[in-house]
């Protein structure tokens, strides 16, 4: 695994802290109907990210995750300016403002989505590891997921075919201990979702994912087994999220205290702490990277509130490739 220096932490802060705010800002704009639909937010979640990202080759190797979305294409290189347009519904937006809030979209960066059907980018990301095996790459595909969706038959399905074709592909299980408002206790008869890999011989296992370098160390192995041609790998990161499930969540399942007891273990405070006990940055340093950050993220807002709507014939351009479609109706 690449080494983890003093530049590696002050990227992590530099990158979760701007994860963070962009999202709080997406909040805050959802409030006033400028972002519509639903809006499913990362906060807490970012170490699973940071870490991933530093175990990633991102010159070939690709992504792919459920609705809660925004923050990992941006990791993966892609502009920010354009992630928020496109939550804005605007014509400058990763698709062209067509996708909205689930559905971010990259090629050119590896970023294969954002999908709104509940575990239905587990086969995805298992099918775009045998296109890169059946190609002769060596690029690995890490295939995100919630809890919720590991009770999905089509994860058992995938994980039987990704194991007997030995497929380079890492499922990584983001537990943040509730699907939407459920929790893991209430879904099944065992908590250590990662055990689920015991029934297809499939290496797998548990990850902190409130600490990135833990996270780095789990995937870093994953993505070697994986590139060596040795197959895939099933990781449990347990997490918690700050937020509701979605903006239009009340969180009647849990309560503020226990939101407040897993504040104490903030991913993006860890690394703040580490980084001030060994003097990799002073304070005020620190102030002012959260300084850029608040000033990026308004960048990100100007640009996606002067950026215009498409065109309401993209919206045809983009579905159907058959110009004289006859059920195309042009008065609108």
């Amino acid at each position: 695994m690449k080494k983890v220096t003093r530049d590696t932490y002050l990227d992590w802060y530099k990158n979760m802290m701007f994860w963070r705010k962009f999202e709080d800002k997406l909040a805050s704009v959802y409030i006033q109907q400028k972002v519509r639909g639903f809006l499913h937010l990362y906060n807490g979640q970012e170490a699973i990210l940071a870490g991933s990202l530093h175990a990633m080759d991102l010159s070939k190797d690709r992504m792919i995750t459920a609705y809660r979305n925004h923050v990992q294409p941006i990791g993966m290189g892609v502009d920010p300016k354009r992630v928020m347009a496109e939550l804005f519904g605007k014509a400058t937006g990763t698709s062209n403002g067509l996708g909205g809030s689930m559905h971010i979209f990259s090629k050119e960066h590896r970023f294969h989505g954002g999908h709104g059907i509940v575990g239905g980018q587990i086969p995805l990301g298992a099918g775009m590891a045998f296109g890169d095996k059946y190609h002769g790459s060596d690029a690995v595909t890490l295939c995100f997921m919630g809890d919720g969706a590991v009770r999905q038959g089509s994860l058992h399905e995938t994980l039987n075919l990704a194991m007997l074709w030995k497929l380079p592909v890492v499922f990584i299980v983001e537990n943040n201990g509730y699907a939407m408002g459920t929790s893991v206790e209430r879904t099944a008869n065992h908590t250590d979702i990662w055990k689920l890999g015991l029934g297809y011989e499939m290496p797998c296992g548990p990850l902190d994912g409130m600490n990135p370098v833990a996270v780095a160390e789990g995937i870093d192995e994953a993505i070697q087994r994986a590139r060596r041609g040795d197959g895939p790998t099933f990781l449990e990161a347990k997490t918690y999220r700050y937020r509701g499930h979605s903006m239009s969540d009340a969180q009647h399942y849990r309560t503020k205290d226990e939101v407040e007891e897993y504040r104490k273990i903030d991913p993006i405070t860890q690394v703040k702490d580490i980084i001030l006990a060994e003097k990799y940055a002073s304070a005020e340093e620190l102030a002012e990277i959260d300084a850029d950050v608040k000033s990026r993220v308004k960048e990100c807002e100007a640009f996606a509130e002067s950026s215009p709507f498409p065109e309401k014939n993209v919206m045809y351009d983009a579905v159907y490739e058959q110009e004289d479609y006859p059920f195309i109706s042009h008065k609108l």
